[in-house]
């Protein structure tokens, strides 16, 4: 993978100049295809402009990739696991900057220019500011919550919207294949070679962990899962610990 994505980085370095996208939007799905549409045409414009999409599919049953593919410049499908999907695109990808979203994301209309006045100011990673689809008061605490953790720990969680310069990327080794935590992971490397720079636009994610299993609960198991990362219990048993956290109602939002 980082000997695909070396021989993509000197592209960019002779094709810069001549139209080659800057930003390499990466999108990992499986089986939300409904919020990837809607995705899609959001980052529309991104295509008009000259970046690219990139749609990485980890064998969703129903994926509609007729659809997909007229709506990205690369529709790739690997088996799942969103660090596996991470690195796929990223190998594929032209761009001189990586931009991770999940599928349910949803973006303001000037995060990409927030964000690539970060990187012309001298960023080499960094990510968005949250917020939570929901409407309830609860949303907007767990929002700031999020938010101060990921400036006092400099982690961000992978619904931030991570983007990371393509030769930083390489340099890290990309995303550690794990089955979870995948996010805290890459940002653990990143941070050892350069600050990051949060970038001052909100990227809206949906509550639906918090409605379909409950805020408390939602909360509960999240940090648990933190805690015991940061003692270093492996990914593997925190993977069986969040799904079967998940197991009954929402088993298909992560992967």
């Amino acid at each position: 993978m980082v000997a695909l994505r070396a021989k993509a980085v000197a592209v960019v370095e002779l094709l810069t100049d001549n139209g080659t996208p800057r930003l390499s939007v990466i999108i990992p799905v499986l089986d939300d295809i409904p919020s990837l549409m809607e995705l899609l045409q959001q980052v529309a414009p991104l295509r008009r402009e000259g970046h690219e999409v990139i749609v990485v599919d980890g064998g969703s049953r129903n994926p509609a990739a007729g659809d997909i593919r007229g709506r990205c410049e690369v529709y790739a499908v690997t088996h799942a696991g969103r660090a596996n999907q991470m690195n796929v695109g990223a190998a594929r990808a032209s761009g001189d900057v990586l931009w991770f979203l999940h599928a349910d994301s949803v973006i303001s209309d000037d995060t990409a220019e927030l964000l690539e006045r970060a990187v012309d100011s001298g960023s080499r990673w960094g990510w968005c500011r949250i917020q939570l689809s929901g409407s309830a008061r609860i949303y907007r605490v767990i929002e700031f919550a999020m938010d101060l953790r990921s400036r006092v720990s400099r982690v961000s969680t992978g619904d931030q919207g991570l983007y990371v310069e393509s030769s930083l990327f390489d340099q890290v080794g990309g995303f550690p294949e794990v089955p979870l935590m995948e996010d805290v992971a890459i940002c653990k490397r990143l941070r050892k070679r350069a600050s990051p720079v949060l970038v001052p636009s909100f990227l809206i994610t949906s509550s639906r962990r918090w409605e379909t299993q409950g805020v408390l609960r939602t909360i509960g198991l999240m940090w648990g899962l933190r805690l015991l990362y940061w003692f270093g219990v492996s990914s593997e048993v925190l993977a069986r610990c969040y799904y079967a956290g998940y197991r009954s109602t929402d088993s298909h939002s992560k992967h």
